[in-house]
């Protein structure tokens, strides 16, 4: 497990909502390829549009820009 993975773990366990956007954003740009990078930002952006979260924008170009919007 590394340190990425840890903190996705342990921000799940306090229901740090912000800090799940940019973990899973995050973790997008570490995916392996694009289905994986598409995984992780669906995830950072339903937390984002929960939270009223500033990286929604792009969180959704992002998505959009891979065809999954």
């Amino acid at each position: 497990m590394n340190d990425l993975h840890k903190r996705l773990l342990d921000a799940h366990a306090r229901d740090d909502r912000h800090g799940l956007v940019t973990l899973y954003a995050a973790a997008a740009d570490q995916a392996p390829d694009a289905n994986a990078a598409c995984f992780m930002l669906t995830h950072a952006y339903v937390f984002g549009l929960e939270v009223d979260h500033p990286l929604v924008p792009s969180l959704f170009a992002r998505l959009k820009a891979q065809g999954r919007l």
